[in-house]
């Protein structure tokens, strides 16, 4: 995916990916509830994503229902290699170096981690 996708872009992504093909009015009733959202913002926030081309739209009678073209873990997959490589010079070490030092990780963190690393050498 070449372009990036807003906040609010992300909370009907959100949606879409949990579940799909859905219509404005049911992806509106979908975005939580703080954000409150009308249809029009809903509709609004899809006509960007298609024009982004990371969602499609099909034609149901006289509504639209949308789906999308990028899978969420091809999302997450690019959005944090992005993060990586702009805060942390690609490198993933200095990041969790960051997060230990300021005591952002919990022991199940830790936990968490010391497993993949031991499932990653096998």
């Amino acid at each position: 995916m070449t372009e990036r996708i807003s906040d609010a872009e992300h909370a009907v992504m959100e949606v879409l990916w949990d579940e799909s093909p859905l219509t404005a009015q049911e992806v509106a009733e979908r975005v939580p509830a703080d954000r409150d959202w009308t249809v029009n913002t809903v509709k609004t926030l899809l006509g960007r994503l298609l024009a982004k081309a990371i969602i499609a739209h099909e034609e149901d009678g006289r509504r639209y229902r949308y789906r999308p073209l990028v899978a969420r873990e091809d999302y997450v997959s690019g959005e944090s290699k992005k993060l990586i490589d702009r805060l942390f010079g690609g490198r993933l070490t200095p990041l969790v170096a960051h997060l230990a030092e300021r005591d952002e990780l919990t022991r199940d963190d830790i936990a968490e981690i010391e497993a993949l690393l031991k499932e990653l050498k096998q």
